[in-house]
């Protein structure tokens, strides 16, 4: 026989173990939503947005059609995608004392602290929120389409003790973010290898920073914050800024002859080789294969990177020895290469993934907040149980 004590344990106990059973770390593979958004078979290494290849999209269409696409479920027709690129062309600028905030930030800090900030900055200035009211709706989709790019290079010069370059309603929305990096006119293939990009980091399923701006949406908060949440999300280096590291890594290796040893170092150590692996793809992910034909593209005008070969026969080492485990190049390994050709400064890299991103972001948002349910999941206790509070003069 057991005591009331023992036996309310050994239930908890019980309990305990069989939702352990069900747990998985990270919440791989465990559904949170059902959406029509994207869709990945990583078995097959194919991405779709609203079903529509990814090779198609970056091969046919511009990041607008494609952020319209991915939010309002279908492709626009001419009409409404000049509709909707005038909007955001309209609606680039700023609003000064949001600049005067960001003069305040330390010269120090990261393009992506500062990014979280001022995007969450802007729900102070559009403070309505009017989840019901397609207006709103699109009014918010508008603003932080068109202004987190202003965002993220009026810091980079502000940092620098630089004016911000005003925007050019004249420029497509890829020119107008590489002319506001330097006050230069971009070179149009450079411009379309650039939108060609942010379609690429448009959107894909329910990674860390979907998550996170789906759970803060279910809150029924305003969009500048689910982006904001988001934002910060995405900063870690398990997520956005393994592209960094990538060149990081490349620059460690120096030459084509140190791969080898490198390669066979890291797997005897069993270290992580930035810009190889996924956790949804077991084939090369096909962003990264677009990725890297414009960088060849990119290399053929305007001069080739020497760390391209580097990266070359690091792509053959790894799939020699770790592709039967599935571990082949993803997305982040070719973006440093072409984001560094296109002149992007290193510490821009995760900031210019979220220009990007902010699409699929608000996609999430919309489809959470028609038909919402605020996010409550469980956890598996491992504490102690019928403990005693200790007074402090006997602990």
């Amino acid at each position: 026989m057991y005591s009331d004590t023992e036996e309310i344990s050994r239930s908890v106990k019980d309990t305990a173990m069989s939702i352990a059973c069900e747990y998985k770390s990270g919440l791989e593979g465990i559904p949170a939503s059902q959406s029509s958004i994207s869709y990945i078979d990583g078995h097959k290494g194919v991405l779709e947005y609203r079903g529509i290849p990814i090779e198609e999209l970056a091969d046919r269409s511009t990041f607008i059609e494609t952020t319209y696409l991915l939010i309002w479920g279908h492709l626009p027709s001419a009409a409404e995608v000049d509709a909707f690129e005038y909007e955001i062309s309209h609606h680039r600028r700023i609003k000064y004392k949001i600049r005067r905030m960001m003069e305040y930030f330390p010269e120090t800090g990261h393009p992506m602290d500062a990014l979280q900030s001022s995007a969450a900055a802007l729900g102070l200035f559009y403070a309505r929120r009017a989840l019901d009211d397609p207006q709103y709706i699109r009014s918010a989709v508008v603003r932080l389409i068109a202004k987190i790019p202003s965002m993220v290079a009026a810091f980079n010069l502000m940092r620098k003790g630089n004016d911000a370059v005003m925007p050019r309603d004249d420029l497509d929305y890829a020119a107008n973010f590489l002319y506001m990096l330097t006050e230069s006119e971009p070179d149009p293939l450079a411009a379309r290898v650039f939108d060609v990009s942010l379609i690429l980091h448009a959107e894909h399923t329910m990674n860390a920073s979907t998550f996170s701006a789906r759970v803060t949406a279910s809150t029924l908060t305003d969009p500048y914050a689910v982006i904001a949440s988001a934002v910060g999300t995405l900063a870690g280096p398990l997520h956005g800024g393994a592209n960094e590291e990538v060149l990081d890594m490349l620059e460690k290796i120096g030459s084509v002859e140190n791969v080898r040893p490198f390669v066979e170092d890291c797997i005897a150590r069993k270290a992580k080789i930035m810009g190889f692996g996924h956790r949804v793809y077991k084939v090369k992910d096909p962003r990264a294969n677009i990725l890297q034909s414009l960088a060849e593209k990119l290399f053929d005008k305007f001069g080739h990177d020497k760390y391209y070969a580097i990266a070359l026969e690091l792509e053959k080492q790894i799939s020699e020895k770790l592709g039967p485990k599935g571990i082949y190049p993803n997305m982040d390994f070719y973006s440093g290469l072409v984001y560094r050709k296109l002149g992007i400064p290193r510490d821009l890299f995760t900031p210019v993934f979220a220009i990007a991103r902010v699409a699929g972001w608000l996609a999430h948002w919309k489809e959470q907040i028609g038909e919402n349910r605020i996010y409550r999941p469980t956890q598996v206790y491992t504490g102690e149980h019928n403990m005693h509070y200790i007074p402090i003069d006997k602990r």
